[in-house]
């Protein structure tokens, strides 16, 4: 006569789990140790210190307006006066804007700039 089972034996199948997660605790630090050689340069500070960065920045807020130097520079003006600053900024532009001005205020400016020959330049938001 055969015996029927009313309930599954899980504890063979809690076993394996068990063992796999011991597995799994064991290798998983192993694996963050792996990764790509790279060669980092040694004075990086140093470098930076001795180079003085010469950046023009320009703020325009949140009513539109451009401002060099903490003085306002009109729309319609804004390539010749950005034509004689630059001169004196060779590492580029930074365009400080307010979280309220509009996008295509910030575009004409960086339209501008590449107009006159500004090659590098940078947002930032204040």
């Amino acid at each position: 006569m055969k015996k029927t089972f009313n309930e599954i034996n899980i504890t063979p199948l809690t076993d394996i789990f068990l063992v796999l997660l011991i597995i799994m605790m064991v290798v998983a630090p192993m694996l963050d140790q792996q990764g790509i050689g790279l060669t980092v340069p040694e004075n990086v500070e140093q470098t930076k210190m001795d180079k003085e960065s010469k950046i023009l920045t320009v703020t325009v807020t949140s009513n539109n307006k451009y401002y060099i130097h903490n003085v306002e520079v009109p729309a319609d003006n804004l390539g010749n006066v950005l034509s004689q600053e630059i001169k004196n900024y060779p590492d580029g532009l930074l365009i400080e804007t307010d979280g309220n001005s509009n996008h295509g205020t910030v575009v004409k400016l960086m339209d501008k700039a590449r107009e006159v020959g500004v090659n590098a330049i940078s947002l930032d938001q204040i």
